[in-house]
């Protein structure tokens, strides 16, 4: 490989847990991930912000284990004073980067929900730097086969520029499996002349049925031939595993080479895949 990935931004992402044995199960998986020095760990939200207390606290532990950590925010159900009062305390505490995202409406919401004060990132944004001025460094989220509830990709590009120009000083992609899909979509930023890092976000494959749950909620193709092959390894996880770990890899290879700024990869709270990735990358 002609580029390593220790030269670029290595980036992993958790989610919450919710339980005191996920809490401990997580310590375990950070522990063994920190171990590959990736430039920061990040942490997801549920739904309308549901587990942004478990942000805040898992976070805040990682911040204390001497690892830089970004705790994504989501606009949705919240109020100016809210965001307000987590922003200041993420200051307090050193946090120095955020992933700043519309977020999602709880499952199930009724009438009686209230969206917040902000209907779109970009508003969270401009509200971030009002608030903040340059104190942090704002992630936020790309779409390169299009976001699920964009009308056109030409919509979808301008509402990523939009948050470009609203404050952000980078994205991160949903994952894919397509390389073509993100090398376009990069291809695509910049002739609109925005120049900001897109770093590739990577789910590695260790479960078919949940890849394809996961692929069917965000709009992530899977493309056929992925399926089908999956598909025909049946219950043998060891060969999902295996296939899984060529597929990712060799396409993390190429988006490097092509020119990719790094790698954020969604671990969903697991170690062996990620570090399997990583050491084929620095082999």
């Amino acid at each position: 490989m002609t580029t390593s990935p220790a030269a670029k931004n290595f980036s992993i992402e958790f989610f919450p847990p919710r339980t005191p044995e996920g809490v401990e199960k997580l310590r375990v998986t950070r522990a063994k991930l920190a171990q590959l020095h990736p430039a920061y760990f990040s942490v997801t939200f549920g739904a309308g912000g549901s587990t942004q207390s478990g942000t805040r606290d898992t976070v805040l532990e990682i911040r204390q284990e001497g690892h830089d950590a970004a705790p994504h925010l989501s606009c949705i159900g919240r109020t100016r004073d809210e965001l307000r009062t987590i922003l200041d305390e993420y200051r307090a505490r050193g946090i120095k980067r955020l992933v700043a995202l519309r977020g999602d409406l709880p499952s199930g919401y009724g009438a009686g929900f209230s969206s917040g004060e902000f209907r779109y990132a970009n508003e969270l944004i401009e509200f971030i730097r009002a608030e903040t001025g340059n104190w942090f460094h704002i992630e936020v989220a790309a779409y390169p086969e299009m976001h699920p509830q964009a009308k056109s990709p030409q919509e979808d590009l301008q509402n990523f520029l939009r948050k470009v120009q609203s404050g952000a000083d980078s994205a991160i992609t949903q994952y894919f499996y397509n390389a073509d899909a993100y090398f376009r979509f990069v291809e695509d930023v910049r002739a609109a002349g925005c120049g900001v890092p897109i770093v590739p976000g990577i789910m590695p494959i260790t479960n078919y049925m949940q890849l394809t749950r996961f692929s069917d909620m965000c709009g992530a193709e899977i493309p056929r031939w992925i399926r089908l092959k999956l598909a025909s390894y049946g219950d043998d996880t060891e060969a999902i595993k295996a296939f899984g770990l060529e597929v990712v890899a060799g396409m993390c290879e190429r988006l490097l080479a092509g020119g990719a700024p790094g790698l954020h990869f969604y671990t969903l709270n697991q170690a062996a895949a990620t570090t399997a990735i990583w050491q084929r990358l620095t082999a």
